[in-house]
């Protein structure tokens, strides 16, 4: 795709947005940052939800990191004058309700006259119209279709619209949809071999604990989905989380636990006893890089 030619896509919240010339100059939140980075377009910065503090979370970071991404810190403290100092075309962040973007106030974009994309990560769709989605995204802004970039030769910002600065379609395959076909086809071969109960949590200190609601998720359906025994923790308030002390967690007997890697959660510790433990991320790019390689890690848990 031509930089020169006008750019219109329309996000899940069904904003139309459009410009002159495809953009160039992409600011994101961290997970939409890091999805674009695996899909071939490279933010010039990105910045972090009301869980984030001043330094990027190593677990949310993907390639940003090495790619030399800017990190500007929380959205919600973001500094105005430095965004429109860093000149944005666009603006991507995510959203879990399909109508308002997730971790940075829309009059933020207003004011700095940045249109703002807003991609759905909710459980509204399956993980695969989530990847299709920020593929689709990527596409428009420059990447080659159902390319994923290598993260050591990451387009630089300024000219990742130029055909030959795009990943390479023929990488590896590790990094590609079909590397994702591949590893559900692992993770689904481990899930029947294993029969293990797997629950998915996210700790809130030595006290209490997010049990997760393993539909409210895409990616946790997407592992029943290929044959994991994925518990759910029962009735009680919260739509994504049930909210309980660490005994729940034990009375509910995994054998893997999905435990929050991000850095605000508390790891389990010693609450949990006889258990295997493998990180997740519930804020994991919605790339097919990234989904390959926690499938990939699942089955290995669930096989080790």
């Amino acid at each position: 795709m031509s930089d020169s030619q006008a750019w219109g896509f329309t996000d899940d919240r069904g904003t139309e947005l459009g410009a002159a010339r495809v953009p160039r100059r992409v600011i994101a939140y961290v997970r939409a940052g890091a999805a674009l980075c695996d899909l071939g377009v490279t933010p010039v910065a990105v910045y972090g939800s009301g869980h984030d503090g001043e330094v990027l979370d190593p677990a949310k970071e993907g390639g940003l990191r090495a790619a030399g991404v800017t990190y500007l810190g929380p959205g919600r403290a973001l500094d105005e004058e430095l965004l429109r100092e860093l000149r944005p075309d666009v603006i991507v962040d995510v959203t879990y309700d399909g109508k308002s973007p997730y971790a940075l106030d829309e009059a933020v974009a207003e004011r700095a006259g940045v249109p703002l994309a807003a991609l759905s990560v909710g459980n509204e769709l399956t993980l695969s119209a989530i990847l299709d989605r920020f593929g689709a995204l990527a596409v428009s802004l420059g990447a080659a279709p159902g390319a994923q970039a290598d993260p050591e030769t990451q387009a630089d910002p300024e000219t990742q619209a130029d055909p030959e600065t795009q990943a390479d379609p023929d990488a590896d395959a590790a990094v590609s949809p079909a590397g994702l076909r591949a590893a559900e086809d692992a993770l689904r071969e481990a899930a029947a071999r294993s029969g293990l109960a797997v629950l998915a949590l996210s700790g809130a200190g030595p006290d209490h604990v997010h049990l997760a609601r393993p539909q409210a998720w895409p990616e946790l359906a997407r592992l029943a989905g290929l044959g994991v025994r994925l518990v759910d923790p029962g009735p009680g308030p919260g739509a994504n989380w049930l909210t309980a002390d660490w005994g729940r967690a034990a009375e509910l007997r995994p054998g893997l636990v999905l435990f929050d890697s991000r850095a605000h959660a508390t790891a389990p510790g010693d609450a949990l006893s006889d258990v295997r433990f493998t990180p997740w991320n519930p804020e994991t790019p919605p790339s097919p890089a990234a989904y390959a390689r926690f499938f990939r890690d699942v089955a290995e848990a669930l096989t080790s």
